[in-house]
């Protein structure tokens, strides 16, 4: 039986709350500060409403997102990172570092390989 190296089982299970191309950003958006539906859809461009409510769901089910119901007219439901999300978002800091300092060359290190493809 192969051994594991350490943190693989960690990464992976971080992965699995975070992973796609939404639940990061979701998160990263809820740093600190609450939202309505409406607020969070605005301030992610490109989110289909379904797509923004599955990803809160699965985030909610993880215990990384609140979602807090007011029973008022109209109702009002607000977004917020837990304690458990919090400590997530700090985790993520460093890799939204390196994707800001390696954005470019990881795009033209894809270009170059599709360039390749190409008859």
């Amino acid at each position: 039986m192969k051994s594991r190296k350490p943190g693989i089982a960690g990464i992976a299970a971080a992965f699995d709350v975070i992973g796609g191309k939404w639940k990061a950003v979701i998160l990263r958006e809820l740093d600190a500060q609450t939202f309505r539906f409406g607020e969070l859809k605005r301030q992610l461009p490109g989110i289909s409403e379904k797509m923004l409510i599955q990803q809160l769901r699965e985030l909610e089910a993880d215990g990384i997102v609140h979602r807090e119901v007011f029973h008022e007219v109209p109702p009002r439901v607000e977004y917020s990172a837990t304690k458990l999300g919090a400590s997530l978002n700090e985790a993520l800091g460093p890799l939204a570092d390196w994707g800001d300092r390696n954005a470019k060359r990881v795009q033209g290190a894809r270009a170059k390989a599709q360039a390749a493809r190409q008859p």
